[in-house]
Parts: structure tokens; sequence; C-alpha cells
């Protein structure tokens, strides 16, 4: 699978150490790493189809400091697609209203019948694609049947829905942003996990120092903004369990 990190603070703050544990996992997730610098009006992102560790381009990121208020990283160890630079996290796009949309997964879409159009779109050929790609054209059926672009709450419930309408059978852990709200969501125990300090959280796959972790609350999406938690879901109960993802893999159910 992949390893996530978000990070939404009221101030920039510097996450360089905890950016450097994270690339150090990329031992075990060899197949692309990426980051997206979130806080301008406009994603700035750096991919690279390689081990984070093997970079020369993360070295030199980390040796000037990483100081930010908004940020997500990703380590990939690939499950569908091949290792390409347009298979690489973070994947971003914009709907209709021009609002730029951006996500980092892990996990492996199973059951996903309706992602399955957006192979012949798709610039690169992962499952995770798909996802964004599905999730920005029911946000753009949603502000045309409202007639304007959704507010922050309208974005929520949105995506909220989305969300929780391809979670069955599916692992979906899932850091989206888009310009506002940092939206977080696990659906498999123990996977994802949050760190709260002095105007700040921080989501990673795996506790990133010795500070005060706690789990992510399964198939809940919340929304983050400066730092806090702006909006929470009710749980759509649509957990996923290993035995699942075996089961359906030897069925060859996987798109």
């Amino acid at each position: 699978m992949c390893e996530l990190f978000g990070f939404s603070s009221k101030s920039k703050k510097d996450i360089t150490s905890r950016l450097k544990e994270f690339f150090d996992h990329s031992i075990d997730h060899p197949n692309g790493w990426g980051i997206a610098e979130l806080g301008g009006s406009e994603a700035e992102i750096v991919t690279e189809p390689i081990a984070a560790y093997k970079s020369r381009i993360v070295p030199k990121l980390l040796g000037k400091g990483i100081r930010s208020d908004c940020f997500v990283a990703h380590i990939r160890r690939a499950t569908i697609g091949s290792i390409a630079p347009d298979n690489c996290h973070p994947f971003t796009k914009k709907d209709n209203s021009g609002r730029q949309w951006t996500l980092i997964h892990n996990g492996t879409i199973f059951n996903g019948l309706e992602l399955i159009k957006y192979k012949a779109i798709q610039a690169g050929s992962t499952d995770s694609e798909r996802v964004l790609l599905y999730l920005i054209d029911c946000i753009n059926e949603a502000a045309a049947e409202k007639g304007s672009e959704l507010d922050d709450r309208e974005r929520f419930e949105a995506v909220q829905r989305i969300i929780a309408s391809i979670a069955y059978r599916n692992k979906l852990n899932l850091i989206i942003y888009d310009g506002s709200l940092m939206y977080a969501h696990v659906n498999m125990k123990d996977t994802l996990y949050y760190k709260k300090d002095k105007g700040s959280v921080m989501i990673a796959t795996v506790p990133l120092d010795s500070g005060i972790w706690k789990p992510l609350p399964l198939t809940t999406v919340h929304a983050f903004r400066n730092g806090s938690t702006v909006f929470k879901g009710e749980p759509h109960g649509r957990e996923y369990v290993d035995a699942i993802g075996a089961a359906l893999e030897k069925l060859e159910f996987n798109i």
C-alpha cells in the first residue's frame, strides 16, 4: 500500500523533522513520492516515480527546511498502476468553479463500477486518480443542481456522500484538500492517525514522533482548516478488512 501525511495549521510551522521520518519509510514504499504545498492559491506539487530515499531532490528540500501551514505528502507502494510519473500522488484537478482539489490515497479500489469510465480519460493508470475524477464530477453535478458554487458545508456534505458511496469493500484512506478544507477519512483499523498540537493538526499513516497520536475515527469524514476541526461527519460504517481484499483479489474483482 502507501503512506499518507497531512498538515494543517493556523500559522506556518517547521515540519522538516516529521517529513524526514516520513520519507525514511520509503524503503518499504519505493515506487514514488510526492508533496504538495497547499497554502497558496495554487497547489505547488513535486513528484518523482522513484523511492524517496534514492531521490536527489528530497535531501535538498529537507536540507532547506520546510515550513508550512497546509501540506500533504505521499510515498507509494504500487498495487494498481505502473511505476510512472503520472501515477505519483498527489493528484490534482479543478472543478468547474475553478476550485483546485488535491488528493492522496492509501488503499485499493476492488469494487468500483462507477469509476471504470475514467480509465479512458485519466492521465495515469491508478485507481486513486479515478477517485479524484469521480469526486470532481460529483461536485460539479451538485453545484449545477444548486445553480451556484457550493459553500464549505455543502462541499463537506458532498464529499461525505461521495466517500460513503464508494467505500464498500474498498480500502479508502484519503486526505483531500479543496483550497479551503482538508478532509481526512480512514476505513481500515489502525491505518491513519492524527496529532493535535497548539493550533495545528498532523495526520499520518504511522505516528511520526513520540507525541500523543490517536487513531482517526473509522468511516468518518473529518474536515480541518487552520489546524482546527470544522466539520465531522457521521460514521458510514463501511469498514474495510484485509480478508475482503484477499478474497476479491483471488476472484479478480479489482478494476
